[in-house]
């Protein structure tokens, strides 16, 4: 969270500061010719200058018109994404709230657009979940600077700045992990998103330390971190099934991985989970109702959703700390993961 609450700048900031009237100060942004070709130039710079944005809501906003949050998510039509929004979406509108939603499609450049977006309605606040292809954090820096409350969920950026709510991800992973070995699988594959994402890291990190505490090989065949897409983890599941030493166990990072893997494996007529054991980072309404039915790490994702929208509500009433929010994930075993039960 930004430790220096500014806020937007106004018209009355460049009339004040220019010594003119906030009426010409807006003639001249709208080009007026009642303003001079030098007082609109001036007018203009010290607009850029101030990273003025003007609001498109200004003439009809009333004492009573509803404060907005705006929301960006990598995927909105995923399950798990949903489940957030509503969350986010039954805290804000308790609190006297409107929510408004952006999806960047796992597209760096939609979701600077759609926080740029954001900024120009003049949202009280933003809660973002990474793309899978950001890497360049500008658009959050300019949040920062601004003063506007942001907070992340799920895959996060700028830990010094903004506040966040996270996952368990390494214990969960470590956790499922350890439940394959105890029942029977040895060659455990990891197939992940992006390295760069700190959601990967977490995830990848428990599952090889738990390989390391029970003294198993890491193959570098067997971890695979690239594109979150269906085909891309069908193909990858597929080659490593086909290679010379198939894993008898996978670990997927997340819903869209796990489905890919689990029809990878059937369509190479293997079974689930005596040929390969399979748990995948997912949420229960998929789990409970595939054949075989998946054993999973589930997200309290409706829950992390509130708990991120009363995060960023106490910033919006101008608390400054940084706060590192966790959310417990669950590890719920189903058919899908063990090759034999675990000795009592």
């Amino acid at each position: 969270m930004a430790q220096h609450q500014k806020h937007r700048t106004s018209l009355k900031d460049m009339a004040k500061q220019l010594g003119v009237s906030i009426a010409t100060v807006s003639r001249a942004l709208r080009n007026s010719p009642e303003i001079s070709v030098e007082l609109q130039e001036k007018v203009k710079q010290l607009a850029k200058q101030m990273n003025y944005r003007p609001n498109p809501f200004a003439q009809s906003l009333r004492k009573d018109a509803p404060k907005m949050i705006g929301v960006v998510v990598p995927n909105l039509v995923t399950h798990y994404y949903a489940a957030v929004l509503d969350g986010i979406e039954q805290e804000a509108l308790e609190a006297g709230y409107q929510v408004i939603s952006a999806n960047s499609h796992e597209d760096s450049h939609l979701e600077s657009k759609a926080i740029d977006n954001f900024m120009n309605m003049h949202v009280v606040g933003i809660i973002a979940c990474l793309s899978q292809n950001t890497t360049d954090y500008s658009s959050f820096e300019e949040i920062s600077r601004m003063g506007i409350p942001l907070v992340f969920f799920g895959r996060t950026c700028l830990p010094d700045r903004f506040s966040s709510v996270t996952a368990n991800g390494d214990e969960a992973a470590k956790m499922a992990t350890q439940h394959l070995i105890d029942t029977g699988s040895r060659r455990i594959a990891f197939i992940g998103g992006p390295n760069h994402l700190d959601m990967v890291q977490r995830r990848k990190h428990g599952y090889l330390e738990a390989l390391k505490e029970n003294h198993l090989t890491i193959e570098r065949d067997l971890v695979v971190c690239g594109k979150i897409d269906y085909q891309v983890a069908m193909d990858t599941t597929i080659k490593m099934l086909q290679g010379p030493h198939c894993p008898d166990a996978i670990l997927a990072f997340n819903d869209i991985i796990t489905f890919a893997a689990f029809s990878a494996i059937k369509q190479m007529k293997l079974r689930i989970p005596e040929d390969v054991a399979l748990i995948g980072f997912t949420d229960d309404v998929h789990a409970k109702y595939m054949t075989p039915q998946l054993s999973a790490i589930e997200d309290q994702s409706e829950l992390m959703g509130r708990t991120a929208c009363q995060t960023l509500l106490q910033h919006i009433q101008g608390d400054t700390n940084v706060y590192k929010q966790i959310v417990p994930q669950q590890l719920v075993i189903r058919e899908t993961s063990a090759k034999h039960l675990p000795e009592q």
